[in-house]
C-alpha cells in the first residue's frame, strides 16, 4: 500500500511544479510587453464657434453661396435647432460663414438674424459678387431690319356741318263755327222729324 501512494505523491509533485513554470513564463512575458518609457496621453482637439439656426417664422434658414440675397443663389437650408460649425462673419456681422458640405468649397452663407453664434468668430472678406453667365446683347443690324419706317400722313380736313333746322308743320285752315253743322245737331233733328211722322201716321190710323 505503502509503495502505490509514493509514486502517486511524486505525479502530483512533477504536475504542479509543471504548472507553477507555465505561469511563471505567462507572467514574465506579460511584464516584458510593457513599456517601460512614459506613455503619450490623447487630448481631442477642442471645438471651435458654433452657428444654432434660432427659431423664426419660416421654419427654417436659407442657405447661399456668398453673403447677399442678390447675386448668389440658395444652395440649401438648415431647419430650426441644427447646429453647423462657424468659420467666420462680415465685417458688419450681418451675415455668418458656416461649414456647408456639398457646395464648392464646402462653405456657405446664412443670415445672422437667424442663427446663434456661440464662440468667436474672425472677419472674413467676402467673395465677390459673382457675374452673370450670359450677358444679353442687341444686335443692331438684326434690330435695324425690324425697324419699319412709316411715311406721315396728311390728316383729313374737317368740314363743319351746317346749322340744322327743324321743320315747322303747316297749318291747317281753321272752321268757322258757323260755316259747320255739327253732325250730332242733324241726327237730333232727323229723329225728332221721325217720331213727329210716326205720331201722326198713328192718329191718321185712329
Amino acid at each position: 500500500m505503502k509503495r502505490k501512494t509514493l509514486p502517486l505523491i511524486l505525479w502530483l509533485i512533477l504536475i504542479s511544479l509543471s504548472i507553477t513554470t507555465q505561469f511563471d513564463d505567462v507572467e514574465a512575458r506579460i511584464l516584458a510587453q510593457i513599456p517601460t518609457g512614459s506613455i503619450p496621453t490623447v487630448t481631442g482637439t477642442p471645438i471651435g464657434a458654433i452657428a444654432i439656426v434660432r427659431d423664426n417664422e419660416q421654419g427654417f434658414a436659407n442657405v447661399r453661396a456668398g453673403p447677399s440675397t442678390t447675386g448668389f443663389e440658395i444652395v440649401g437650408v438648415l431647419v430650426v435647432g441644427a447646429q453647423v460649425p462657424a468659420l467666420g462673419r462680415t465685417e458688419g456681422g450681418d451675415w455668418i460663414q458656416i461649414t456647408y458640405p456639398g457646395v464648392p468649397g464646402g462653405v456657405a452663407w446664412v443670415w445672422s438674424d437667424l442663427v446663434e453664434v456661440k464662440g468667436t468668430l474672425p472677419i472674413i472678406i467676402p467673395p465677390p459678387t459673382p457675374t452673370p453667365r450670359i450677358t444679353p446683347t442687341i444686335d443692331p443690324t438684326l434690330a435695324a431690319q425690324f425697324l419699319v419706317e412709316i411715311p406721315p400722313t396728311r390728316l383729313p380736313t374737317f368740314t363743319a356741318a351746317p346749322p340744322y333746322t327743324s321743320p315747322t308743320p303747316a297749318s291747317e285752315p281753321t272752321e268757322t263755327i258757323s260755316s259747320r253743322i255739327p253732325m250730332g245737331f242733324i241726327i237730333v233733328g232727323l229723329l225728332v222729324v221721325g217720331l213727329f211722322g210716326t205720331f201722326i201716321s198713328f192718329l191718321g190710323g185712329r
